[in-house]
């Protein structure tokens, strides 16, 4: 294996894959995940994502209030005078899988988040073109994109879970970053302090990437903080994501992991 740190070697159709000097599981990484979960996160929350935040509030509402003249759509029915369903898709990149979401969970809402503007409009402008291009394919009026901090936007999505009002059935972290040198592990979802939280939102989480060493840490991370966790190869069939399906393309092996509580 090349021990250069953060490097990357061409695999098969000009798509590169991860290298690292890391080879296993890093090293401390129980004692970190035990370190966060003893501690709350107090960083403050950016403002900017508190305001996205209060039009993901309007948009779920805005889903789940019945129209006394119309009948009852799965959407409306979500809500009954308790929690509301939310489907998250958390670093939603170009949206391509939040779509796919969307019309998986048709009666609840499906949030797309990402940081970045720029992935974000090309996610509206090809959603435009396949409503344009297809009218089979209206855009589900269920999805929402939102451009936010994940970490920001995840400890806001726990105070409605906590308080009853959201319920998260399911979340998706399809191909984070995975931060391969070892020096940057602390950057990585589940060797961050935000861990505890971001498996406390959802019935179910599932992450996705192309480097095993990852699937198998942030498994393993979850199993310590007493969920449930598998790790298994899969063949995205069909890609949610634009990666999933330039990695399957080119033959790398993709890992899906699932955290249930």
């Amino acid at each position: 294996m090349n021990k250069f740190a953060g490097a990357v070697q061409a695999a098969s159709g000009n798509v590169r894959e991860v290298v690292s000097n890391q080879e296993g599981p890093y090293k401390d990484l129980e004692k970190q995940v035990r370190k966060y979960a003893a501690a709350e996160y107090r960083r403050p929350i950016a403002e900017h994502t508190r305001k996205a935040f209060q039009t993901i509030e309007q948009f779920v509402e805005r889903c789940t209030v019945i129209p006394a003249a119309e009948p009852e759509s799965p959407l409306t029915s979500n809500h009954r005078g308790g929690a509301i369903n939310i489907i998250l898709d958390s670093g939603c990149g170009t949206g391509e899988s939040t779509l796919h979401l969307a019309r998986r969970f048709p009666e609840y809402p499906v949030i797309g988040i990402d940081k970045s503007a720029v992935r974000l409009d090309k996610a509206a402008q090809s959603a435009n073109r396949l409503a344009e291009s297809d009218a089979t394919h209206d855009l589900p009026r269920n999805a929402f994109y939102v451009r936010a901090e994940l970490i920001d936007f995840w400890r806001l999505a726990l105070d409605k879970v906590k308080a009853g009002q959201w319920n998260i059935p399911y979340h998706a972290l399809y191909y984070p970053n995975p931060w391969p040198k070892q020096s940057e592990a602390g950057r990585r979802f589940h060797l961050h302090p935000i861990f505890p939280t971001l498996l406390q939102l959802a019935q179910e989480t599932e992450l996705r990437t192309n480097w095993e060493v990852y699937a198998q840490e942030f498994a393993l991370a979850a199993k310590i903080l007493g969920y449930n966790a598998t790790v298994l190869q899969f063949s995205p069939n069909p890609p949610q994501t634009a990666f999933e399906r330039k990695y399957n393309e080119a033959r790398q092996t993709l890992w899906r992991v699932t955290i249930s509580h």
